[in-house]
């Protein structure tokens, strides 16, 4: 049987054990949200000082050029694109995850042309939110017949990619189950029936390995602030493949995607390359800090990470399944590796009085309807003792149901 020793040995071992010390984390907290908003690197808050005191307060505008500012959503693309299998210039970080997906789909749906007759784009219910939101009002407001079909299950896709497909656009790794679709297999699905796929990688940028140009993938979209630290709010990335960008428009034709930025001309030309997936001016302040998240990442790899990453929700599950059998928790994360992203979710009939328990007792996760528990495990700062002390607090709530059934509904964010 696992012991709190045993877990202890591990992290003794452990060859990423010490990066966790480049991350500032509030003692008494069992941080496993990071799936939600990452840790803060400790270089980020010297990296924010000097960028508002240094290159805003003194240099001001020269700090465009001296400081870098204009080339910096392409290189921090450029030092991201390794961790998701991109190639220097087919990744710019910019804008928000929402206003990329709304690029992405629109240039998908422009390559695949009104010629060809598609004009559905497929996607899951149980995809976040907002991805569906997107595209609902990029339908609505070209107004040319598109229309969204929703699937319930993953085994659904083969039957409903169809001839009249244009697109298929899915997360990576479901934000509530955790559950990981095979992207090569299902790019394939997808190009065999003459359509496009558009991936969201929001849970899986930082945390499970990535390998868009292997694995066929159209374009890609992703996060900056869950497993890649960046900050809350963070400027999220596009990926936009070589093969694609010549073909590669999108509606959003601000100044920063232009050819010629800074000779005003009245009429929009899109620059070459990776350079038209932008917009308009950057948010410095913000994108400066992700840099501090990337050079974490940086010393080590995705391989390192995703090993660590299925030990600590193999070791969770486990302890969870043995330590708390006797309450009613389902476990709805795939256990198969390969299916499995780097969180494990359980459901349980007061799953949000649990989760507010939790959090009062220092071990912050987070919920989801309908029920679901959500744990988020971050290899970087994630210890096998944290996992050990989660489970056993986890425990000690359930075994004297020390929760609050009517707990307000803000108490878990």
């Amino acid at each position: 049987m696992t012991t709190r020793t045993h877990c202890l040995e591990r992290d003794a071992q452990d060859a990423l054990a010490p990066l966790r010390d480049q991350f500032d984390l509030p003692a008494g907290v069992i941080y496993l949200d990071g799936n939600s908003l990452g840790a803060r690197p400790k270089t980020a808050l010297v990296r924010a000082q000097h960028v508002i005191a240094q290159e805003w307060g003194y240099d001001l505008i020269r700090s465009w050029n001296s400081a870098g500012w204009f080339d910096l959503p392409k290189r921090l693309g450029d030092r991201l694109a390794p961790l998701i299998g991109g190639l220097d210039g087919e990744v710019v970080v910019t804008d928000t995850t929402s206003v990329n997906l709304f690029k992405a789909l629109a240039a998908a749906l422009h390559m695949q042309s009104v010629e060809t007759g598609r004009r559905v784009i497929v996607t899951e219910r149980a995809n976040f939110p907002t991805d569906i939101y997107m595209a609902e009002g990029l339908t609505k407001w070209l107004d040319r017949g598109y229309s969204i079909k929703l699937i319930d299950s993953p085994d659904e896709l083969p039957a409903v990619i169809g001839a009249d497909t244009a697109v298929v656009m899915l997360t990576h790794v479901n934000y509530r189950t955790g559950y990981q679709y095979d992207m090569q297999a299902t790019s394939a699905l997808a190009h065999a029936a003459g359509a496009l796929i558009v991936w969201d990688l929001a849970h899986s940028a930082g945390a499970v390995p990535v390998d868009l140009n292997a694995d066929g993938a159209d374009l890609a979209v992703g996060c900056t602030y869950k497993y890649l630290n960046g900050g809350p709010g963070a400027p999220a990335f596009i990926w936009v493949p070589k093969k694609h960008q010549a073909a590669f428009q999108q509606p959003l034709s601000g100044w920063w995607g232009h050819a010629a930025p800074f000779a005003m001309a009245p009429h929009y030309t899109p620059t070459d390359g990776i350079g038209r997936a932008l917009c308009g001016t950057q948010p410095i302040v913000s994108l400066a800090m992700v840099e501090c998240g990337l050079d974490v990442h940086h010393q080590t790899s995705m391989a390192a990470i995703r090993a660590k990453s299925l030990a600590l929700t193999d070791l969770f599950i486990e302890l969870v399944e043995a330590r708390c059998a006797s309450h009613p928790l389902a476990l709805v994360t795939p256990r198969e590796h390969a299916r499995r992203g780097s969180q494990v979710s359980f459901t349980h009939p007061h799953g949000y009085a649990v989760m507010a328990a939790l959090i009062a007792r220092g071990v912050i996760g987070d919920y989801r309807e309908p029920a679901i528990m959500r744990f988020g495990f971050t290899p970087l700062y994630t210890s096998y003792a944290d996992v050990w002390d989660a489970v056993e607090i986890l425990r000690d709530i359930l075994d004297r149901q020390d929760y609050n059934v009517d707990a307000k509904r803000d108490a878990v964010t």
